[in-house]
């Protein structure tokens, strides 16, 4: 075999591993998408709305204290596959948006990453629940109906922290959305529809944090739900175009 059938084979190779990898990326993402999707139903509406007993400080206590293994590792545990799977998915989103524009996409990158760590954080609420109801020192001290109210305390810190991390997502899914409009690789549509949602985060993040006694209105809901779900099935299904993710490298470098 000549040198250059070999170095030809070796050029072969190497368009195929660089042609192959933004589809391997594009449905990792997918895949950490529909992890975190799986895990924050569970963490995030499963158990609150199995423990928690809205304005009942009693009954929320009792029911944690009886479920204390469900609020470990459906709260707690589904948390942490949520934080771990959003590391990754930083780093792989910043990866496959790079070539639109390097800068934007280390914004979008750190600003989820900044939410990440706020929610990773806002979990110390939750062991302080535990704390309090696990330890009869602390109830013994503190007093039963102030335990409850403490535990009480805790989770509505926790739901304010969370609302906190969310704040700095709004940048990211902003961020995010002009990347994917200006790829030319990911449909534009799905750069609209966060572009949409990021409006609809913004609102809704800052009228909690804001506003007593606000809910969310399901008009703001829909918009977040609809690009949330479109773009992670559209990288698991279709991926990218890789040839406009190859000139757009190209012509980034």
């Amino acid at each position: 075999m000549s040198t250059s059938t070999i170095a030809q084979g070796s050029i072969r190779m190497t368009t195929r591993s660089t042609e192959s990898s933004p589809l391997i990326y594009a449905r990792t993402a997918g895949v950490l998408y529909l992890v975190i999707t799986i895990a924050a139903m569970i963490a995030h509406f499963y158990v609150p709305s199995t423990l928690i007993v809205p304005g009942d400080a009693a009954a929320t206590a009792a029911n944690i204290a009886s479920s204390e293994q469900l609020f470990r590792v459906g709260g707690i545990g589904s948390e942490l596959i949520i934080l771990l799977s959003e590391v990754v998915l930083s780093v792989i989103l910043y990866v496959l948006l790079k070539p639109v524009n390097k800068t934007l996409s280390l914004l979008a990158a750190v600003s989820r990453l900044v939410m990440t760590t706020i929610h990773g954080i806002n979990l110390l609420n939750y062991f302080f629940v535990l704390l309090i109801l696990g330890n009869p020192a602390y109830m013994a001290a503190f007093g039963v109906d102030q335990g409850e109210t403490l535990v009480s305390l805790f989770l509505e810190a926790h739901n304010y922290g969370f609302t906190i991390g969310i704040a700095f997502l709004t940048l990211h899914v902003f961020t995010l959305g002009y990347l994917i409009y200006k790829s030319g690789y990911i449909p534009r549509i799905l750069g609209l529809l966060f572009l949409i949602a990021g409006i609809g985060y913004f609102i809704d993040s800052s009228a909690i944090l804001l506003l007593p006694n606000y809910q969310t209105p399901d008009f703001l809901a829909l918009p977040i739900a609809v690009a949330e779900i479109a773009f992670p099935l559209w990288l698991l299904i279709k991926g990218v175009n890789v040839a406009q993710w190859k000139k757009r490298t190209l012509e980034s470098a």
